[in-house]
């Protein structure tokens, strides 16, 4: 364990060949069974650095004990098709062995790669995106035609990351002491006393410079050990939001920034996956505040507009993939209805293209990220807030059944609404939020969903007990996994 396993796991591959294509089986530990377990090479459903034991419903359960390769006679090479390798038999002036290319892969390697000896890397840290051939033809046609390509598949074709992150600046580009390595953008080192917020930061600034330049999000090879959530507030208004239009009472005129809120939404970042949940009508806007350059995912809590009204706002976020979206089978038919432009089969170019995932009232994974819907009730209507980790986020719940609660038993960061003083038919009220938290218990409450009725930030902070505070728009909040 610890040498051969990531072979399997990330079905390894470079200059145009994957393990895949050698491995004959894999032999595991079991840790929910603790047996020994092996699966056959087409048992491990190998893909694009992916692989069964990354899916979400296995993720974690395997130990690898040991791989065994199949290897073909007659020692011709499998490809001669990638970079450099296309000029070598030119340059020997005959068909090169398995052993030549070897230690031509090997020299490029060295000439590319920092000795890890010496300094410290990630590794290569992103995929080589595959997109539609149409995408790629309207890259070369504003003005990038050498951008390097490679079949992937039916109507498909894989770019290089390496090349995309070098046009658009990023080499040698550094963030505390992490570094784009100069002789390969691919791979991100550490220069001397890197911290993983480094990295991220770096990471971060990747994906969001090549995005700009060529409207193609990288997406992260490497895996992330993380044990913290960053919750940013997006909004905390209610349906109107607040100021509330027309209205001249003392919350809508205040000065305070923290009572200017936005529709109601949260960006939960972990694990290297930024959640969008609830892309509210004024996504946009919040989108633009925060310089968000990157949503791996969309969670819906249900369908009322001031909750989806920034579906179309996600346009550029669906630039050379679809956006997957996790909602209820009935909220899915209702955006069905109102976004039909972005279902037809022959859409219009240019607008927002979905995965729509289906989930029901059980947990579900998100690239190995446990996520819990949890069932409230919205007046009548019944809807979903969600629990990640030690963080739950529920908004427009005007009660919830004993069951449901259980599932928020041990919460580090509670976010709910809290709509004013005046009960409501579909939302709490000031009271009954405080009596929600009073039943759960959480280390941090915060409030959200208040209308110009539930008062000031400065009163509101006035009258909550220790522990609870009233969320404002921008707010970071950390939490525990």
């Amino acid at each position: 364990p610890g040498e051969v396993g990531a072979s399997a796991i990330q079905n390894v591959g470079a200059y145009g060949v994957e393990a895949k294509d050698v491995i004959h089986a894999v032999e595991c530990f079991d840790t929910q069974t603790r047996k020994t377990v092996r699966f056959s090479n087409e048992e491990c459903r190998f893909g694009y650095r992916d692989s069964m034991f990354k899916k979400d419903d296995v993720r974690g359960r395997y130990y690898v004990l040991r791989v065994s390769f199949r290897l073909r006679p007659g020692g011709i090479p499998m490809s001669l098709d990638y970079g450099s390798l296309k000029s070598l038999k030119e340059r020997l002036g005959k068909y090169p062995t398995i052993q030549e290319v070897a230690r031509e892969v090997t020299k490029i390697r060295k000439s590319k790669l920092p000795e890890p000896s010496e300094t410290g890397s990630a590794g290569s840290f992103f995929k080589n995106p595959v997109v539609p051939v149409h995408f790629y033809k309207k890259i070369k046609n504003v003005g990038f035609g050498d951008v390097p390509a490679y079949p992937a598949g039916e109507g498909m074709v894989k770019l290089s990351a390496a090349w995309l992150i070098d046009k658009a600046g990023m080499k040698g580009v550094r963030f505390g002491g992490a570094m784009v390595y100069d002789r390969q953008p691919l791979v991100i080192v550490n220069a001397g006393g890197a911290s993983g917020r480094d990295v991220m930061e770096l990471s971060d600034e990747i994906i969001r410079r090549v995005r700009t330049k060529f409207y193609i999000t990288l997406k992260p090879e490497v895996n992330f050990i993380d044990t913290g959530i960053k919750i940013t507030v997006l909004g905390t208004g209610g349906s109107k939001g607040t100021p509330e239009l027309g209205c001249e009472c003392h919350v809508c005129t205040s000065d305070d920034i923290r009572d200017k809120r936005l529709r109601s939404s949260v960006l939960v970042e972990t694990a290297g996956l930024r959640l969008l949940i609830d892309p509210s009508p004024d996504f946009r806007q919040q989108a633009l505040n925060l310089r968000l350059a990157d949503i791996d995912a969309v969670l819906v809590t249900h369908s009322h507009y001031d909750h989806v009204g920034g579906f179309d706002d996600l346009r550029p976020f669906c630039g050379n993939e679809d956006m997957p979206i996790y909602l209820r089978s009935d909220v899915n038919a209702d955006l069905h209805r109102r976004l039909d432009y972005c279902f037809r089969e022959h859409p219009y170019p240019g607008v927002p293209t979905f995965k729509m995932n289906i989930i029901d009232n059980n947990p579900f994974y998100i690239n190995g990220l446990k996520i819990v819907p949890v069932e409230v009730m919205h007046g009548k209507l019944p809807i979903y807030g969600y629990r990640i980790g030690k963080f739950a986020y529920i908004t427009d719940a005007s009660h919830s059944c004993e069951e449901e609660k259980e599932k928020l038993e041990g919460l580090d960061v509670l976010i709910i609404n809290s709509l004013r003083d005046c009960p409501h038919f579909a939302h709490f009220s000031f009271d009954q939020a405080m009596d929600m938290i009073r039943d759960l218990s959480p280390n941090r409450a915060y409030l959200t969903h208040l209308c110009h009725e539930a008062g000031c930030h400065a009163e509101l902070e006035s009258r909550v007990p220790a522990g609870v505070s009233p969320a404002y728009d921008g707010q970071i909040i950390l939490s525990t996994r």
